[in-house]
């Protein structure tokens, strides 16, 4: 059978009907080198250097630190079009995408944090949230298998990478703005997983 259509809300991710390609299912092959992972290799690099950069900056903020930042979290959305169009998914690639973005948002948060360049309390929220989750997924992993990625946790992430970015420029009160935002949308998807990870075998599973 051959794949879907490509049309543009399939190409941006916002038709994900089908379910995930049969290449990113657990016990299909890695194949590490493919386009798509190729970009996941350079987002792996630069949060790296967003590190290094801000960590050693006196305050944290600048327009180098904005660009690293800013390439890695838009580079989920390249290398997932690049997927699409090339038809080049792997298991490894599904493997590390949402392992880079969690990094780059632990990344952030530390870099806010050491540098105050947000309210610290929502911040350590975040933190708290990472720790449920780290908790509830081998929990769940052991039960079921994978978590079910809900659309609310997709969009979740962007208005606390858009804080994160933001505050790295001294964008205030937006980069505060969009962090409250985050933390909102990322404790409802947090229950979400929750809701999922606590559900019995036979439940039906959480709507995406």
């Amino acid at each position: 059978m051959g794949r879907p259509r490509l049309t543009f809300r399939r190409l941006s991710g916002l038709d994900r009907s089908g379910g995930p390609p049969p290449e990113t299912l657990p016990g299909a092959p890695l194949r590490p080198f493919t386009i798509p992972n190729a970009i996941g290799y350079v987002r792996v690099a630069c949060l790296v250097a967003f590190l290094a950069v801000a960590l050693a900056d006196d305050d944290g903020e600048g327009w180098t630190q904005f660009a690293l930042f800013a390439v890695v979290a838009w580079g989920d959305y390249a290398d997932g079009m690049a997927a699409r169009v090339t038809g080049q998914y792997s298991r490894l690639g599904a493997l590390m995408d949402p392992v880079i973005d969690r990094a780059l948002v632990i990344s952030g948060v530390l870099v806010a944090y050491d540098h105050e360049l947000l309210p610290r309390w929502a911040l350590l929220v975040l933190v708290a949230r990472e720790a449920v989750m780290l908790a509830v997924g081998p929990f769940y992993v052991r039960r079921r298998g994978e978590l079910k990625i809900t659309m609310l946790g997709r969009w979740a992430v962007w208005p606390t990478m858009g804080a994160i970015a933001f505050a790295l420029v001294g964008a205030d009160p937006l980069d505060e703005i969009l962090l409250y935002i985050g933390v909102a949308m990322t404790l409802g998807a947090t229950a979400q997983y929750v809701q999922q990870a606590l559900a019995p075998p036979d439940a039906g599973q959480a709507s995406t």
